[in-house]
């Protein structure tokens, strides 16, 4: 306690010390200022010049830049309503009214703040702040810069009224998402004049002012209310509203809040752009980041991001054709559908409908209707917006504002959308990103980053890498395919299926994962249990928060067919760390910043580093051997399994691959994640809304599988070719027979080699083929004879039943014993239990 309290003595000290030499500092400033007659006092509120912010890939082109028109509608304080500046002065500086330019009681109660780790609002007065803004670099924390704020601020209050340093102050400030002024922002967030603001709306506009990214209504509903409660509950206090007053407006400005506004919106979309996704992302990032009065607007910062030009130019072509063909597939399919609709179901609807007066079931009418409705919407409506906006009929804007939404809302689910990130597997760079298939006003929602879809298969070998480190699985270990029951925890059975509803019987786990069996693949999840396959998939993934974790993996045996919700770049992220031997991989977008003059004023790329050199060892998430065996696996599907066909397609790759396809339930997600030794890719294609079907002839393999592929080689055409790392120990190879086991000395079957994890290798030789070659000859021996006779009868009997021998049924029931000889098998079903198979994905 004597600690705390000589901490917070030595703190004051420090602040009285600060605030005497700041005095002292002032007295200084003006005697200068009286000897050297300050000449270039020029209009007060005159700004200092404002240059764009560029953005330059990882080769020091231009990808856009940030900048803002500011064309503000200048508001006279006359005409805003008096809550605005109330709330303003509530927020910024309730001694307004009663300093010339700088308050001690805001001072000391800043430093109070500081020392007891509360906020309400900041030191400076509002002059202060205008001050700072248009004649001070507010980025130096410096005595010599505070000293140049407070003496410009004394000339504002020397040459200025107060109304005129509010309505300066008002016009000119940065409100967040590209909007300078209250008129700007007002009718950005609100779409109406600063003079109607509410009383709500007036705190919401204030609260912006200190930090828009973390305040801000669209991004941050929740935290944005609680602030926006805590002035309004100030201005109460202070007698600027009733607590009546104050309850009605904050409860009207939240029961008609928009919830589903696109959270990356801004208020300029219309710039050059060639990357606009990952612009808005790195946009975001910088908002979050630099914090007080830096603006990537109007401050002129040189911004080095980790993306590759040329990487975007072939995803931007390769995700625009597979946009073409996806969403001309879905068409197909839905047409043909219809059809087969209006011609078997609807004239015997419309025939019931008239034989027993029902006109409810008349799907013709229906049909007819909905035809007619899609037909306004599609050629009317655009007709009356333009007339609407051209004549300013206002009868007409709000129906058709709300035709529009609905039309949005049934674009997310009968449009198909897309992504696309890639990842430098040694770096995390960030070097291609496409969010979806046009970057506009009504479509920003970036789906490599923010969407949450079903990874399906693509999800299966995360979990997989922990069976292989729990040494219970190798690459070898034979698992059997049948239908099995999975009883969850609550007692409701899971019966899955495999893609097409085939069945394989005894499969390694190699051909398991390459041909994505569902079976195998959840007696491994089975095995190795719910904790250590949800550890290793948070892990991969970067999910740390436990709370997120409970959220995002159920505890139920679908999980092991990726039926969760997770981002394209979480899974790029997670086959990244494969790529990498084993290490993290964290996604990064921005290298560094310099502001105008050239100076280093953010370094993301350091910090990482130093971050990433701290850990030491435990920046391998999982071992360089265990990577290095899925790596393997993965390759196996390239080569052989669901990737085959897109390896096929673009004539082979220029070196290694590895990779998983997925497809989700109702074929309402299909994906691609994989890599080469040099990069990660993942690609998604599916709707904004759940709900819908791409169709059964739409899935990872033939629609992810085929872009993600010609992208892949397209970006390692001119890279020399490498394979992927072995690690120099702990791992053997060892030749192998069909069945996983070491071939027998005169072996004549096939063999191949299979990698281990050193002590995980078979050390038994494979007596499987010489049993089944002894088992059927004796069957057939036994059969031959059973079926032998020296007369036959006229009439053959109708059936003839055969009684095995009881070695030939020993021989058959061993070889046969299915799922309770595997490890991790389930329940067999028994032909008394049907199986629900409705609910079941089908994955690929």
């Amino acid at each position: 306690m004597g600690v705390q309290r000589s901490t917070l003595f030595l703190n004051v000290l420090i602040g009285v010390l600060l605030l005497w030499s700041i005095g002292t500092g002032i007295g200084v400033g003006l005697a200068l200022a009286g000897t050297l007659n300050i000449e270039h006092f020029y209009d007060v509120g005159r700004s200092k010049v404002a240059l764009p912010s560029k953005v330059l890939d990882v080769k020091d082109r231009l990808i856009t830049e940030f900048f803002s028109h500011e064309k503000r509608e200048i508001v006279s304080i006359e005409e805003l309503p008096p809550h605005l500046i109330y709330a303003l002065i509530t927020r910024e500086d309730q001694e307004f009214f009663r300093h010339n330019g700088f308050s001690v009681r805001n001072f000391f109660r800043a430093l109070w703040n500081i020392v007891t780790g509360q906020y309400f609002s900041g030191g400076s007065t509002i002059t202060q702040q205008v001050a700072g803004y248009l004649y001070t670099d507010r980025r130096e924390i410096t005595i010599t810069r505070k000293l140049k704020e407070l003496w410009w601020a004394f000339q504002l209050e020397r040459n200025l009224t107060k109304k005129e340093i509010l309505e300066l102050y008002l016009n000119t400030m940065y409100f967040g998402a590209g909007t300078y002024g209250v008129e700007a922002a007002s009718q950005f967030y609100f779409g109406h004049s600063a003079r109607e603001l509410s009383l709500a709306e007036s705190v919401m506009l204030v609260i912006q002012l200190a930090s828009p990214a973390r305040y801000s209504p669209i991004n941050h509903p929740e935290r944005a209310k609680k602030m926006q409660w805590t002035v309004l509950q100030e201005m109460v206090r202070l007698g600027y509203a009733t607590e009546e007053e104050a309850k009605a407006s904050f409860d009207e400005f939240w029961r008609n809040f928009d919830y589903t506004r696109p959270q990356n919106t801004s208020a300029f979309f219309e710039r050059e752009d060639r990357a606009p996704y990952f612009s808005e992302y790195v946009r975001q990032q910088l908002e979050e980041r630099l914090l007080g009065t830096f603006n990537i607007y109007t401050d002129g910062f040189v911004i080095h991001t980790t993306l590759n030009l040329d990487f975007q130019e072939k995803a931007d072509r390769y995700m625009q054709e597979g946009f073409a063909r996806v969403n001309a597939v879905y068409r197909s399919n839905r047409s043909r559908a219809r059809s087969k609709a209006e011609q078997e179901f609807i004239p015997v609807l419309d025939m019931l409908s008239l034989a027993f007066d029902l006109p409810e079931i008349a799907a013709g009418e229906k049909r007819r209707m909905q035809d007619a409705k899609q037909y306004a919407m599609d050629n009317l409506f655009p007709v009356l917006e333009m007339s609407t906006n051209l004549f300013d009929i206002q009868e007409l804007a709000t129906p058709i504002e709300r035709e529009n939404r609905k039309r949005q809302q049934e674009r997310g689910r009968t449009r198909v959308e897309g992504a696309l990130i890639t990842l430098e597997n040694d770096t995390g760079y960030i070097l291609a990103m496409v969010g979806g298939s046009s970057f506009e006003q009504i479509n920003q929602f970036n789906r490599a980053v923010q969407a949450k879809v079903q990874p399906g298969s693509s999800f299966k070998p995360l979990y997989y890498s922990a069976a292989i480190d729990s040494r219970k699985f190798t690459p070898a270990t034979l698992i059997y395919d049948a239908p099995v029951v999975f009883w969850n925890d609550d007692g409701t059975p899971y019966t899955p299926l495999n893609y097409r509803g085939e069945w394989k019987g005894y499969v390694t786990v190699r051909e398991a994962l390459s041909h994505s069996m569902n079976v195998p693949s959840l007696k491994v999840l089975d095995a190795i249990g719910f904790d250590s396959a949800i550890e290793r998939a948070a892990l991969l993934l970067g999910i740390s928060d436990p709370t997120e974790i409970a959220r995002t993996f159920p505890r139920k045996y679908p999980l092991g067919l990726g039926v969760i919700t997770v981002s394209p770049i979480q899974m790029a992220r997670a086959y990244a760390v494969f790529a990498s031997g084993g290490k993290e991989v964290t996604p990064l977008a921005i290298r560094y910043v310099e502001d105008r003059n050239g100076r280093i004023v953010l370094e993301p790329e350091k910090e990482l580093r130093e971050e990433q050199k701290r850990k030491g060892d435990a920046i391998y998430l999982i071992s360089p051997q265990t990577a290095y065996i899925m790596t393997s696996l993965l390759q196996s599907t390239v080569e052989e399994g669901t990737l085959r066909y897109a390896r096929q397609l673009v004539g082979g790759f220029p070196m290694p691959m590895a990779g998983k396809t997925g497809t989700t339930q109702n074929w309402s997600d299909v994906w691609t994640v994989g890599f080469s030794p040099y990069f990660t890719t993942a690609v998604w294609f599916g709707f904004d809304q759940p709900g819908n079907s791409l169709g059964v002839n739409q899935t990872g393999a033939v629609t992810a599988g085929p872009v993600w592929a010609r992208y892949m080689k397209a970006i390692h055409e001119d890279l020399p070719a490498k394979d992927f790392p072995k690690p120099s120990r702990g791992i053997v190879e060892v030749e192998v027979t069909e069945h996983g086991l070491l071939p027998p000395p005169g072996y004549t079957g096939e063999v191949r080699t299979e990698v281990f994890l050193t002590g995980t290798e078979p050390k038994e030789f494979d007596s499987i083929v010489e049993f089944e070659q002894e088992r059927d000859q004796i069957l057939e021996s036994k059969l031959f004879d059973s079926l032998l006779v020296q007369d036959t009868p006229d009439e053959l009997p109708l059936s003839i039943g055969i009684e095995l021998d009881p070695e030939i049924r020993n021989l058959m029931e061993s070889l046969d014993a299915g799922p309770s000889a595997t490890p991790g098998g389930g329940i067999a079903p028994t032909p008394q239990e049907e199986l629900d198979l409705s609910s079941n994905p089908l994955l690929d």
